[in-house]
């Protein structure tokens, strides 16, 4: 396992749709744990293959509850209901965070890391966590659909001094 970079907006593998995952072996296995491991080590929720300069259809998500560890390949959003508005960063855009209009409750399904079948239904934070990937793999980000958008290195900055 190793961390890998982040890309940064704007880096154009943000901007791409994310090709579908056909093979699934060992090298597939190292992508899921390095982008797990880099997700913990950057103290993120969340994190698309996009995000690490690989234009691939998988995610990791952990929102730090008893839920733990999902990991997703070709994750698709195959229902959702209900409206939620809140705060979200990215760990491809530093420093800024907005609020953002989701939905409050999801079902995603996709496949694990041995290619098999997984639904998995999500709602409040953790719905939040699997949108935001999504878009990831859609070349879509958090700036696109937010209704506010701010500043926090000034924040951190304040608090430091």
């Amino acid at each position: 396992m190793s961390i890998r970079l982040i890309v940064k907006d704007p880096d154009p593998v943000l901007r791409e749709v994310a090709k579908e995952v056909t093979k699934f072996n060992s090298n597939l296995k190292k992508l899921l744990k390095d982008m797990a491991e880099t997700m913990y080590d950057a103290e993120g929720v969340g994190l698309a293959a996009p995000q690490i300069g690989i234009s691939k259809r998988v995610i990791v998500v952990d929102i730090g509850d008893e839920s733990g560890l999902f990991e997703m390949v070709n994750p698709v959003i195959a229902e959702q209901d209900g409206e939620q508005v809140g705060p979200e960063g990215c760990l491809s855009i530093p420093n800024l965070n907005g609020e953002v209009k989701r939905a409050d409750r999801i079902v995603v399904q996709g496949q694990n890391s041995d290619g098999e079948p997984i639904s998995i239904e999500a709602s409040g934070y953790l719905s939040r966590a699997f949108q935001h990937e999504i878009d990831h793999l859609n070349g879509i980000l958090f700036t696109d659909l937010a209704i506010s958008v701010y500043d926090i290195s000034e924040r951190k900055n304040k608090g430091s001094e």
